[in-house]
């Protein structure tokens, strides 16, 4: 396997960075998933986008301009003859001291690319559907954390999935501090009733999803109605289909919430019609690049 570290592409054994690089010492940075289906990156631009506004955020600057970045993951791709894959693309602050001051990191980011595969949930869950359970864990307070910014600091999501394993679940479902339906530990959740469909709003501590915007588009061009909606666990528990969306997982059937079935246990119509026209656009939409 070839990483792509700070301008070369190495081995996996020689990629390493500093015990002094503040995206180790403390979460300092940000980070992309980023899927290739068949040669074509899926939404690439819109994810690169996204990690430039995750890094200005939080002030940090990217030694790379965005088509650079794009260059350089199709390099990764292609020096790991991965026509399927996934590509994590990582930003850290750069080597400093034990301190926090981010200026003594010197304004020497760290940038590395991986390409690899990912099987987020066995392949029994995308056709029969997934069991989640809520957590005690909440998603981080906007005020606090923005959930917008996707930062190297996902201890409030392994939190919560620690909380779903200990609970014999692949997937937790968190709350925000007020109560209401955020997101699971790594998707973005999307509920059906009276045949239209629901999903948490990005002010209610969800990320703004790749994967969650390309389903809401689908919806439009199936013609079935959308609201980004505050949810509580009761409108999920009487749903009439559920589903979750991200990057990794893309998206995959949810028939049981804290024990209670949705529907009738198995999943929906519509829920199955945007599977099938998700995995259509992933066809379609991005950049495309070529193995020789």
């Amino acid at each position: 396997m070839k990483i792509w570290l700070n301008g070369k592409l190495v081995d996996k054994k020689d990629a390493k960075v500093s015990v002094f690089d503040h995206g180790f010492l403390y979460g300092d940075g940000v980070f992309e998933g980023i899927r290739s289906y068949n040669c074509l990156v899926f939404k690439l631009n819109e994810h690169i986008d996204r990690l430039f506004e995750s890094a200005h955020s939080i002030m940090l600057d990217i030694p790379l301009t965005k088509k650079e970045i794009v260059k350089e993951i199709i390099n990764t791709l292609k020096a790991n003859c991965l026509k399927d894959g996934y590509v994590r693309v990582i930003v850290s602050r750069g080597e400093g001291d034990l301190g926090l001051d981010p200026r003594k990191c010197k304004g020497k980011e760290s940038v590395v690319i991986i390409a690899d595969k990912i099987a987020l949930y066995p392949k029994e869950l995308y056709e029969k559907g997934m069991d989640i359970v809520t957590v005690p864990t909440v998603r981080n307070i906007p005020e606090a954390l923005n959930p917008q910014i996707k930062s190297l600091n996902y201890l409030n999501n392994i939190l919560a999935k620690i909380e779903a394993l200990n609970s014999g679940h692949q997937e937790a479902l968190m709350l925000d501090h007020l109560g209401y339906v955020a997101e699971c530990s790594g998707d973005n959740i999307f509920v059906v009733e009276g045949g239209q469909l629901y999903t948490p709003p990005q002010c209610m501590g969800t990320l703004r999803g790749i994967t969650r915007d390309s389903v809401l588009k689908i919806a439009k061009k199936l013609k079935i109605l959308t609201h980004e909606h505050v949810l509580t666990r009761h409108e999920l528990y009487i749903s009439q289909e559920c589903f979750l969306t991200g990057t990794a997982a893309e998206t995959i059937p949810v028939v049981k919430v804290d024990g209670r079935v949705i529907g009738d246990g198995k999943p929906g119509k519509i829920t199955k019609k945007i599977m099938s026209e998700f995995h259509k656009v992933t066809k379609t939409e991005g950049v495309k690049y070529r193995i020789t």
